[in-house]
């Protein structure tokens, strides 16, 4: 029998980019089933995060700023290799059926309406750094989804635009590393690491980071 969620709750739909380009599949998925089981752990959603059909997966959070903040660390678990587009909704969820489980309802559909946004972007040379897509649905109190997004546009930018070493930065950062141990595991000083956070935006992903997961 359906039944609708009768909290407010937050969706995740995503996808890899271009995972089925790569030539060692199974060592992607690997590595985005690690991710996965990862992010449930640290964030033990209601609806833990799983992998369905095409390399897309889904989950629900209890607040917009897990959500937010899960997206990242996802995305951050797995580049450089591979990227992944994602979207965000807000709204309650009909579950359909339990076991296989499927969802339907104004939250899901939040959600799918987001990552189809996020597919646009790559449509527009200006937005294609952007990864990340929110929508609340109609009725759904909160946060405005035209400031959400421009938080998660400029965020965006900033990542795609990190190197490969960047990206290590701000992972380790994330993962609350020092500054002395990620240079230690780069080879490089710890200068160049705290001019890395300060000249490409790293700092500033951090410091918006912890002001979204307040949401």
């Amino acid at each position: 029998m359906a039944a609708m969620n009768p909290e407010a709750s937050v969706t995740v739909i995503g996808d890899l980019v271009g995972s089925r380009l790569r030539a060692d599949r199974a060592a992607v998925h690997a590595r985005f089933e690690r991710a996965i089981d990862a992010l449930n752990t640290e964030y033990a959603p209601p609806v833990p995060l799983r992998i369905g059909l095409g390399d897309e997966f889904q989950g629900i959070f209890d607040t917009l700023g897990a959500a937010i903040g899960a997206t990242l660390r996802l995305r951050m678990a797995l580049l450089p290799d591979v990227d992944v587009r994602q979207g965000i909704g807000s709204g309650r969820v009909l579950v359909l059926s339990a076991e296989p489980r499927v969802e339907d309802g104004p939250g899901w559909w939040a959600a799918r309406a987001a990552i189809e946004t996020v597919e646009s972007y790559e449509r527009k040379a200006p937005l294609r750094a952007v990864r990340t897509a929110y929508v609340a649905a109609d009725d759904e109190p909160g946060p405005s989804p035209g400031l959400v997004n421009a938080a998660l546009m400029a965020r965006d930018q900033v990542v795609t635009g990190l190197s490969e070493r960047s990206v290590s930065v701000l992972d380790g950062l994330m993962r609350g590393k020092r500054q002395q141990d990620i240079a230690d595991e780069l080879g490089i000083s710890p200068s160049a690491v705290s001019q890395r956070v300060r000249a490409e935006g790293i700092g500033v992903v951090l410091a918006a980071d912890e002001l979204l997961r307040d949401l």
